[in-house]
């Protein structure tokens, strides 16, 4: 089920997610980043920046799309996934000299747009019982072919029982920012999005989450990764990715590690 190309427009300017103008900076390396990081990379980008007067070009799109650019022979030199399944078996095919390193474990969130009739609740009861009742006419999601966020969103419903009889009511988006931008349009009722993303100032402002339990889908392992023939700055912004000042950004927009990682 597809929302009005106006809607998309507004909502994806709502996420900032238009494309800027290029640079003269076009030889700075191209990091390939999960979309959940969208909020978070740009601040560590801009505070890599400052630190160190080196600059880096982010590209945010999903994970599975990215790991078929790469193989497709993609120009990017660091590789941050949203599901660390892709960076190994990239490893394993000979694209990085290294598995890289565990970086974040995500969560996702039911976000529900001011003025929606459902509620954000962990469990999806909510959810539940609107849609038994009729009164779900659109939900979002990223798109759990390719998208981890995606795959574990579908992975809740299914856990919740609702996963079938939501089938056509499902708004994909092509990344999680792109469902976040969906859920928010005011044409859909809701959506399951990233964690990071419902904490960031400009989602935050459009409506209310619930955390949904991290025992009801796959944990949601992100790794980054060494590309083949990276350079020195690229090296310098994943060394800089496990700084304290990298590392409190992350976590400010929801991102841990586990113990002993």
């Amino acid at each position: 089920m597809f929302l009005s190309r106006r809607s998309i427009l507004t909502a994806a300017a709502l996420l900032g997610l238009t494309c800027a103008p290029a640079s003269a900076r076009d030889n700075a390396p191209i990091v390939a980043a999960a979309s959940d990081l969208q909020f978070a990379i740009e601040e560590i980008a801009a505070a890599f920046t400052a630190d160190t007067g080196l600059t880096v070009r982010l590209s945010m799109g999903s994970t599975g799309n990215f790991a078929r650019q790469i193989r497709q022979g993609a120009p990017f030199e660091i590789f941050m996934a949203a599901d660390e399944q892709f960076i190994l078996d990239l490893h394993a095919d000979g694209f990085s000299p290294d598995k890289g390193d565990l970086y974040a474990v995500g969560r996702i969130v039911l976000m529900v747009p001011d003025g929606s009739s459902l509620k954000a609740d962990e469990r999806l009861d909510n959810l539940a019982d609107q849609l038994a009742a009729g009164q779900i006419s659109r939900f979002a999601i990223a798109n759990p072919d390719h998208a981890p966020y995606g795959m574990r969103a579908r992975e809740a419903l299914v856990t919740r029982g609702i996963w079938e009889d939501l089938q056509p009511f499902i708004v994909l988006g092509e990344n999680v920012s792109q469902a976040a931008a969906f859920a928010l349009s005011g044409n859909a009722e809701g959506g399951i999005i990233a964690y990071s993303l419902a904490l960031s100032p400009e989602v935050a402002a459009r409506g209310t989450y619930a955390l949904i339990p991290e025992d009801r889908h796959e944990p949601l392992r992100q790794r980054m990764v060494l590309l083949n023939g990276a350079g020195p700055v690229a090296r310098a912004f994943y060394a800089y990715m496990t700084e304290p000042a990298a590392r409190e950004i992350m976590e400010r927009y929801g991102f841990v590690l586990p113990e002993g990682e």
